[in-house]
């Protein structure tokens, strides 16, 4: 798969944003949030993210995410399962999404 495919989009959460901020300094390590394709594995994303976004990535944790069930009146219906990709950076390393905005 290539870099874009694995790389689905970042996700700009409360607990993202808190995480990206205790991650600025000289030696502090910033971590940042991506929905990624579901077949992807750790590795993958790791090179996926260095190869995008030209940092160095210390650790990769993934998640699954199950869909909610949701309701639309009396029709019953499955959001899409996903997964979740925690990437923790070296020291020094940032990734700015949207940055001023």
């Amino acid at each position: 798969m290539k870099p874009h495919q694995i790389v689905k989009r970042p996700l700009l959460t409360e607990k993202g944003s808190r995480l990206k901020q205790i991650g600025e300094g000289d030696s502090a390590r910033a971590t940042v949030f991506f929905e990624v394709h579901s077949e992807a594995n750790k590795v993958e994303v790791r090179r996926a993210v260095e190869v995008l976004f030209s940092v160095k990535v210390a650790d990769v944790r993934t998640i699954n995410v199950r869909g909610k069930v949701k309701r639309m009146g009396r029709f019953v219906g499955q959001r899409s399962d996903w997964k979740k990709a925690i990437v923790t950076l070296e020291p020094g390393n940032k990734i700015e999404f949207f940055e001023g905005v």
